[in-house]
């Protein structure tokens, strides 16, 4: 239970309900004696009726800090979740435990939707999950306000709902304008990724205090993380393939874009590896098939695109491959998190080729809409909507100006904080202000300015995990939980080179050791403690490896750089193009120009 619950002789807050009755329900309804650390501190928060962000690692139970508060509270919950697949399993596993709940989205037939409908209207539903793109119509908002108080209302993966995440979804963007219409609830906001400004944008959006925050940590000991760097794409394949057939269990390979993962399908079903497909642009009857498949176990290897795992709940995964990078650490550690939810060892891979960086550069170009993009929408709105329609929608907008539906979405979302366009209940979209300045225009984009140089910070963070000598979980940490001193993993494969290196290293003073002392040379070793003999012990650089910080050096196939970081097995180079890259000090040699004689003594 919450520590403040139990403390002795505190009082009750008016809205939290005793420490029997929670105990209570989470005996009898979801069969546990005790929570987690970090579900305590959440479950605390929303009974006493505080808006909370919760940062949780994928398999620390975050869907528990929303069940639980909702059978304890007054009114009826509502879940908004990006994945009517989740959503599925979520409303089964509930009904299972005897807990009232519906589940609206595209994916009912309409004997469905009225069914539930119903059970929203007669009270009887004391859980909804629903999508936001559903969340988001005027008239089954208009039924969950008119249809009694919602207590609470929690929105799982939450970075969708930030521009400035790697799962973006504009229709989260109408989560804010819901919660107003519904009385303002109590709003629990959930995520196992939110790093920097996607936590505050999420907060600013959904009316979180800074103190609202509950961080439970990133680290997950049981994933061991690797990367591989590869020339050529047939050695990647093959590669792939070896990984996969050698691997025990379930697993994940993900590819960035569409032609990649039908391709490597094809490698490993070629391979006689049992793999599925999934990637947005198949028919949604067989998306859900083939993660049925994979869900049952029927496939052995699900092959996929980023629209494939967010909230997927299979907790035996024992590997996940990147075949191509993502954008960034936020959508590499949400997608590589996917393996191990069992809290048994995984294996999360990295295969890297440099032309990767290109894909992800082309997704970046399109992400945000321009100022042309803008433009056009706000002189479309200038126009007599069409004639079927008394005012302009997203649709009619979509049809008119065939651009990206969510280049629309966001544009029209920013022009909506701006108070330049207004949208009723039902969807209507009209201008409030006639003329729109050049310079209002552009002081608009700033923010996707900033936000695009972002991105490209968070791609060259993701090249410098792939390619860095450093423990990987020390480069995750430092970039989602920033520490002075982040530990080693000890199981990632540069951990383990550098285990291998101390102890190969051991064993060489071992021998060099026996032999002096053979030769009556003992007295030399003096000045070692015994502890030397038995902690682990780094080589010694050669001569001209003894790098210092600042100190002009050169790569193999790199060029000339800049020592930012040295240790006994890495270092760390900045380069003249803006990038930092990580090598063992064997590949990195002092610069020296030609023809100085000074400089060459030096090394």
């Amino acid at each position: 239970m919450p520590d403040s619950l139990n403390r002795p002789g505190k009082p009750t807050p008016p809205r939290t309900p005793s420490v029997s009755r929670i105990r209570y329900v989470l005996k009898n309804t979801f069969g546990l004696r005790e929570l987690r650390a970090g579900q305590r501190e959440v479950i605390e928060r929303v009974l006493q009726a505080e808006n909370t962000l919760a940062v949780m690692p994928t398999g620390a139970g975050k869907s528990l800090c929303y069940q639980l508060p909702a059978l304890l509270i007054e009114g009826r919950t509502v879940v908004v979740s990006p994945l009517i697949a989740l959503m599925r399993d979520q409303c089964e596993s509930l009904r299972e435990r005897g807990v009232p709940v519906v589940q609206l989205h595209s994916g009912l037939t309409p004997q469905e939707t009225r069914e539930a409908e119903q059970a929203i209207a007669d009270g009887s539903a004391r859980i909804v999950l629903t999508t936001p793109e559903r969340l988001a119509d005027s008239d089954f908002l208009a039924l969950l306000a008119n249809s009694g108080k919602v207590g609470l209302l929690a929105v799982d993966e939450a970075h969708c709902i930030s521009q400035w995440g790697h799962d973006f979804r504009p229709a989260f963007l109408e989560i804010a304008g819901a919660a107003a219409r519904l009385g303002r609830p109590t709003v629990l906001a959930l995520t196992a990724t939110a790093a920097g400004p996607v936590a505050a944008d999420i907060r600013r959006q959904l009316g979180i205090p800074a103190a609202g925050v509950v961080d439970t940590g990133t680290y997950r000991p049981n994933l061991r993380y690797r990367a591989e760097a590869l020339a050529t794409e047939s050695e990647k394949r093959s590669r792939l393939i070896d990984i996969v057939q050698a691997a025990e269990g379930s697993g994940l390979v993900y590819a960035a874009t569409v032609k990649a993962a039908q391709e490597v399908h094809a490698a490993l079903c070629a391979a006689s590896v049992s793999a599925g497909l999934y990637h947005g642009r198949m028919p949604a009857q067989e998306r859900s098939e083939a993660q049925d498949a994979f869900m049952r176990g029927d496939v052995r290897v699900m092959v996929a695109t980023n629209a494939f795992g967010l909230g997927i709940d299979k907790q035996d995964v024992r590997f996940v491959v990147h075949y191509q990078m993502p954008g960034g650490l936020d959508a590499y550690y949400q997608e590589s998190g996917r393996a191990g939810r069992d809290g048994e060892a995984a294996d999360c891979t990295l295969l890297f080729m440099r032309k990767d960086k290109a894909v992800q550069q082309f997704f970046l170009a399109g992400r945000y809409p321009s100022a042309d993009d803008l433009d056009a929408l706000y002189q479309a709105l200038h126009d007599p909507a069409p004639q079927d329609q008394n005012a302009w929608t997203l649709d009619s907008l979509q049809t008119r100006l065939d651009r990206p539906r969510s280049k629309l979405q966001v544009g029209l979302g920013l022009l909506q904080r701006h108070k330049i366009v207004a949208k009723t209940k039902t969807g209507a979209l009209s201008l409030r202000k006639a003329e729109l300045e050049p310079a209002v225009v552009r002081a608009l984009m700033q923010a996707y300015t900033a936000k695009r140089e972002q991105d490209q910070q968070a791609l060259e963070r993701m090249v410098f995990y792939a390619q860095t000598g450093r423990c990987r979980w020390q480069v995750l940490l430092e970039y989602f939980e920033p520490s002075d001193s982040p530990q080693r993993c000890s199981t990632c494969d540069n951990c383990v080179r550098m285990a291998k290196l101390a102890e190969l290293a051991l064993t060489e003073r071992a021998a060099e050791t026996v032999r002096a002392l053979g030769s009556g040379d003992g007295d030399r070793f003096s000045k070692y403690s015994p502890l030397q003999e038995v902690l682990p012990v780094q080589p010694t650089p050669r001569k001209n490896n003894a790098l210092e910080l600042g100190v002009s050096v050169r790569v193999k196939r790199y060029g000339q750089g800049t020592v930012a970081a040295v240790d006994a097995i890495s270092v760390t180079v900045d380069f003249a193009d803006g990038s930092q890259r990580c090598f063992q000090p064997e590949f990195v040699q002092r610069f020296v120009p030609r023809g100085s004689r000074a400089l060459r003594r030096l090394t």
